[in-house]
């Protein structure tokens, strides 16, 4: 059912924005969600937090004319409820059904895909390259990327197709000049802006050891090799191979104080090993991936910020509100860091999450085989992103 097809509640329903709804999650505020979406796609992916009462009670329910009391039992009545859908059109209607019974009740604009368009900047206070840097995060999914810019000039590691305008307005706001747009892997969880950026005349960077994988667009971008520098004012950019959550896995070290570790460690977990080539390919390229851990990034200095491409529920922000943390910090609270190569690896394959939703399109439209517009590429990456192996056998007590 379309959401133009719902009919107008007869009592009026306020909305509250996407924006406003995670600024009372952040503020620590109660909030409680009646989510009206279909129960998969609620198990799937939902807004939670420590201070989120989340209630899935699917739309169709509130169609009949008779609405049955033992439907919405759980749905409280004693506090506000916010009512989200998918698009919007759902939850004012299921919003209004409740309003007339007297709920205090109002629902999200625009739904979760609302939602997966926030998109926040906080600047990394730890970073002391040349320069500011910035962590982008869309909590809707956890994906991160980074803008670092110095004297006039600018660089984006590992953008969203969704969010190019953003990057282009961030430039000019901050008056300078976005010189590359640089992506550490071919992305399974969500739809690369390199290229659209490259578009807009940004120099787009991709890792010369993923074009193997048949990245049909290679020659209209710049291929980066092991060691390869790009410079933004005095800021560098330095190319570090990363093989293991895929063959062409890449982080960029960025002035020497924060290596962008696209999808090969993050701040609680590291990477899952079977995206690229199956359960099959899994134990070889978790090899590959410790290989990469033990002799590219922990022989850097403990004081090196990593920060990933993802975060996850389980991820706990720095100080400054950024998914970053030292090195040394995690080698102190990861266990799977001080592990030997085949405890890694037997740890690693032992316990992975689902694959992320719709993984292979994702993968086929990032290497340039599948051409999607817009709204259907803002629509395959919408959920969790899964690129983490399972943080309860990784972490540390």
């Amino acid at each position: 059912m379309n959401a133009e097809d719902f009919p107008t509640p007869d009592a009026e329903v306020e909305s509250v924005t996407p924006e406003a709804l995670k600024q009372r999650i952040d503020d620590g505020e109660s909030v409680t969600i009646l989510d009206a979406r279909m129960s998969g796609d609620y198990e799937e992916w939902h807004i939670d937090g420590e201070n989120v009462e989340s209630v899935n009670v699917p739309y169709f329910h509130f169609l009949d004319e008779e609405l049955d009391s033992d439907i919405i039992a759980d749905v409280p009545d004693d506090r506000e409820v916010t009512v989200l859908c998918a698009k919007g059109g759902a939850s004012e209607y299921v919003a209004g059904t409740l309003a007339e019974r007297g709920y205090d009740v109002h629902h999200l604009e625009d739904g979760m895909n609302g939602w997966a368009s926030i998109y926040e900047t906080v600047e990394v206070a730890d970073y002391d390259g040349a320069g500011t840097l910035l962590q982008y995060q869309r909590p809707s999914s956890g994906c991160l990327g980074y803008l670092v810019y110095d004297d006039g000039e600018a660089a984006v590691i590992d953008p969203l197709r969704a969010f190019t305008e953003r990057y282009l307005d961030d430039a000019e706001e901050l008056g300078v000049d976005l010189q590359y747009a640089l992506d550490t892997h071919i992305h399974a969880d969500h739809i690369s802006g390199v290229r659209d950026l490259a578009d807009e005349g940004v120099e787009g960077v991709i890792p010369d050891a993923a074009v193997d994988r048949g990245v049909t667009y290679a020659d209209d971008l710049t291929n980066a090799e092991d060691g390869d520098e790009f410079h933004v004012g005095d800021a560098t950019i330095e190319t570090v191979a990363t093989p293991g959550h895929t063959t062409g896995m890449t982080s960029y070290l960025v002035d020497g104080s924060l290596l962008a570790t696209g999808d090969g460690l993050f701040v609680e977990s590291v990477a899952r090993p079977d995206l690229e080539e199956g359960d099959e390919g899994a134990p070889d390229a978790a090899r590959m991936l410790y290989a990469s851990l033990q002799e590219r990034v922990l022989t850097l200095p403990d004081d090196t910020l990593v920060g990933g491409a993802h975060f996850s529920d389980a991820a706990v922000p720095a100080e400054d509100g950024t998914y970053t943390a030292p090195i040394g910090q995690l080698v102190e609270e990861m266990d799977a860091l001080t592990m030997d190569e085949d405890d890694f690896v037997e740890t690693v394959l032992a316990d992975m999450p689902p694959r992320p939703a719709n993984y292979q399109d994702i993968i086929a439209t990032n290497l340039g085989q599948n051409a999607v517009d817009d709204e259907e590429a803002f629509t395959l990456e919408l959920g969790p992103n899964n690129c983490a192996a399972s943080q309860d056998s990784l972490a540390g007590d």
